[in-house]
């Protein structure tokens, strides 16, 4: 039997990675006015942000329809007997619905399964990798949709904010609202929970959250996967690498926040997911 794995671009995995992995990414949209890219395929992640920076035109996402998903479908159904499909959390875009109605748009005999990951960026882009490394290694669809399930209880995203008013702006400040009327020098720290943005703390200074990032992934028994991501500031993520293989020696996967994360996000976000290891 024949598996393919399926995400969208909201997972942040690098394009090296993706071809590695043999994975297919589905592309979320980002709009400029009448200008509609595809996220990372039509407009590079630095062509964003200095439009976000520097531009008068407000950013808009759009998720990918189902007959975007079905086009990838119908194209794996010819080789593969099951597909896999692990899309961003649905109560922050429509991407899930999508993916599940253009199911019933395929012809032929391939199984298709889709997860709401309830997660986002490397969170979701962690959770994925699992499946491919669990499957390159053997498992079965079913195990792997297991393997799925598990790694979203496991799996623990968290970022550093300069300010909360892009995700204000852009609808997406979940249960981070609290924050909102905050001094301007608090720097908030927000995670995914259920799906959903919430707030974990607020520190003084850009230094003091980077600090709390060390100190978070430092607080884990048992790392499987982890990963840093920074949306304008390479330097400070090979830093924060630097700081963190003191208490994770391993592989740390490192990756840009994609222009539809960065319109909610804004240019100084600075991120760790953690994959935790499975409970033996």
């Amino acid at each position: 039997m024949t598996i393919k794995i399926v995400t969208d671009s909201l997972s942040d995995i690098t394009g090296d990675l993706i071809e590695e992995l043999g994975i297919s990414v589905v592309p979320v949209y980002v709009r400029f006015g009448e200008e509609v890219f595809r996220d990372r395929i039509e407009m590079t992640t630095d062509e964003f942000y200095h439009r976000l920076v520097h531009g008068d035109v407000w950013p808009t996402t759009t998720q990918p329809t189902p007959a975007d998903f079905k086009d990838v479908y119908q194209k794996l159904a010819r080789e593969a007997d099951e597909i896999l499909v692990v899309t961003l959390s649905s109560k922050l875009s429509g991407t899930y619905q999508s993916a599940v109605q253009a199911r019933s748009m395929v012809e032929g005999n391939c199984r298709i399964e889709v997860i709401d990951s309830q997660q986002v960026v490397m969170g979701l882009g962690l959770i994925v990798i699992s499946a491919v490394k669990a499957l390159k290694a053997g498992a079965n669809f079913d195990e792997l949709i297991n393997l799925v399930h598990s790694a979203m209880k496991r799996v623990h995203p968290i970022m550093s904010f300069d300010t909360l008013k892009y995700l204000a702006k852009g609808g997406r400040i979940g249960k981070a609202q609290s924050l909102l009327g905050s001094m301007l020098s608090i720097k908030p720290i927000l995670t995914l929970k259920d799906g959903e943005v919430h707030p974990l703390t607020r520190v003084r200074s850009r230094a003091a959250g980077v600090d709390y990032l060390v100190n978070f992934v430092a607080g884990f028994d048992s790392i499987e996967e982890l990963a840093v991501e920074h949306a304008t500031t390479p330097g400070e993520a090979d830093d924060l690498v630097q700081r963190l293989g003191a208490h994770y020696p391993n592989h740390i996967y490192q990756s840009t926040v994609s222009p539809v994360i960065g319109t909610y996000v804004g240019p100084h976000v600075l991120s760790v997911s953690v994959l935790e290891a499975e409970k033996k």
